[in-house]
C-alpha cells in the first residue's frame, strides 16, 4: 500500500473516532436532524475504518511472526512459523486489494430505492412476452433480495405479454444493484407461433431510475396540469365506472404519466408523482454528466439505454453481457432470478474502471 493510501486511511480513522465523540455528546443527541447525519456518516466510513484496522494488525503480526522465523533453530517449528507467515501476507494482500476499492466515491443514489421501467421493443408479440419474462425475473431477484416490489402501471398484451410495466423496488441499496441494468435486452429464440422453427431476435429497453425525493426534484404546483380519467382494462369492479384514474403533465418538460392500477385516485396520483419526479430526477443527472464530461459514451457506467447491453439465446442457453464479455450456460436459472453473479460481475467491473480512473 503506497504512502498517500495510508495517509488517508489514518485520516479517514481520525474523522471516524471524532464523528462517534460527537455522536456521544448530549447536546447532539438530542439535535435528531445532527444525530442522524453523523449516524449516517459514521455508518458510511466505519467499514473503511474495520479493514485499515485490520490491515494494520495483520502488519504488526507479521513483522512479529517473521522475526520469531529468523530466530527459531528447530525445523519443525520454523515450518511452521513459516506457514503462519504465508497466512498473515495473504490476509495482508487480500486487505490490500479490498481497500482501494472502499476509497473509491460512492455514488449519492446507491442507497436509493428504483424505479423500474420495461418496455417491449422490436418484435411485436415476442417483444412483449420477453418483456413479461424479464419483469418476471427482475420481480424474483427482489424476493431473493428481500426487497418489496409495487407495480405502478402496467399495459397488457393478449397473449400474456407486457407492452409497458412499470414498478417501484424498494429496499436496501437497490440502485447500486441494478443500476447497470439499464439498456436493450435482447432475445433469441423459435417463438411459439413460428411454425417453420426459425429463431428471431427481439428486444426490450429495461431503464433503471433512481427514486427522487422532493429534496432532490422540486415541483412547483403550478407547473402541473392533472386530468382524471375512467381506468381501462379487462374487467373489474372500479374499471369504467368512476374517475380514478390519473394522468399528470409537467407543463415546463411535457412530461407525461398516467396510473390507473389503484382503484384509489389518490393512490395513483401519489404513484404517478413518484415516477414524474424519477424522470425529472433523471433529466437533471444526464444535464449533470453532459456538463462534466462532453463525450457521455466514455464515461464508466454511462448506462446509455441505445446501446443493446445483453443478449438471452435460448437455442444455446446462454446469456451474454456485451459490456464485460461475460458469457453464462445458465440461461434458465438466470431468468428464474439468479441473476447475483451477473450483478456482481459488473459491479466489479465498474469499480476496476473507476480504480483505473483514479490512478
Amino acid at each position: 500500500m503506497d504512502a498517500i493510501t495510508f495517509q488517508k486511511l489514518k485520516d479517514i480513522e481520525s474523522r471516524y473516532q471524532a464523528v462517534e465523540l460527537q455522536m456521544s455528546d448530549p447536546g447532539v443527541a438530542q439535535d435528531p436532524a445532527a444525530f442522524q447525519k453523523l449516524a449516517k456518516e459514521s455508518k458510511d466510513i466505519a467499514p473503511i475504518v474495520e479493514r485499515y484496522r485490520a490491515y494494520k494488525g495483520a502488519l504488526a503480526e507479521l513483522a512479529k511472526v517473521q522475526e520469531m522465523a529468523k530466530a527459531e533453530a528447530d525445523p519443525e517449528l520454523r515450518e511452521m512459523v513459516h506457514e503462519e507467515v504465508r497466512s498473515l501476507e495473504a490476509k495482508r494482500d487480500g486487505l490490500d486489494a479490498e481497500i482501494p476499492l472502499l476509497l473509491i466515491p460512492r455514488d449519492p443514489n446507491d442507497d436509493k430505492n428504483v424505479l423500474l421501467e420495461i418496455r417491449a421493443g422490436t418484435g411485436g408479440d415476442e417483444a412483449a412476452l420477453f418483456a413479461a419474462e424479464m419483469f418476471r425475473m427482475y420481480s424474483r431477484y427482489a424476493e431473493r433480495q428481500g426487497w418489496k416490489i409495487d407495480v405502478i402501471s402496467t399495459n397488457r398484451t393478449g397473449q400474456g405479454g407486457l407492452k409497458e410495466v412499470i414498478a417501484m423496488i424498494e429496499g436496501a441499496r437497490v440502485y447500486s444493484k441494478l443500476r447497470y441494468e439499464s439498456g436493450v435486452h435482447r432475445v433469441q429464440r423459435v417463438p411459439a407461433t413460428e411454425a417453420a422453427g426459425r429463431i428471431h431476435t427481439s428486444a426490450i429497453t429495461v431503464a433503471v431510475l433512481p427514486e427522487a425525493e422532493e429534496v432532490d426534484i422540486k415541483i412547483e404546483a403550478k407547473d402541473l396540469r392533472i386530468d382524471t380519467f375512467c381506468s381501462s382494462g379487462p374487467g373489474g369492479q372500479s374499471v369504467n365506472t368512476t374517475y380514478s384514474a390519473v394522468r399528470i403533465t409537467h407543463l415546463p418538460t411535457n412530461t407525461v404519466v398516467s396510473c390507473q392500477d389503484e382503484k384509489s385516485q389518490i393512490k395513483n396520483r401519489e404513484k404517478a408523482m413518484k415516477v414524474l419526479r424519477a424522470r425529472l430526477y433523471e433529466v437533471a443527472l444526464e444535464e449533470q454528466q453532459k456538463a462534466i464530461a462532453s463525450d457521455r459514451k466514455s464515461q464508466v457506467g454511462s448506462g446509455d439505454r441505445s446501446e443493446k447491453i445483453r443478449t438471452y439465446n435460448f437455442p444455446q442457453g446462454r446469456v451474454s453481457d456485451h459490456r464485460i464479455g461475460l458469457t453464462l450456460h445458465r440461461l434458465q436459472s438466470i431468468v428464474d432470478g439468479d441473476l447475483e453473479e451477473v450483478v456482481q460481475s459488473l459491479i466489479a467491473h465498474y469499480q476496476a474502471e473507476k480504480l483505473k480512473q483514479s490512478a
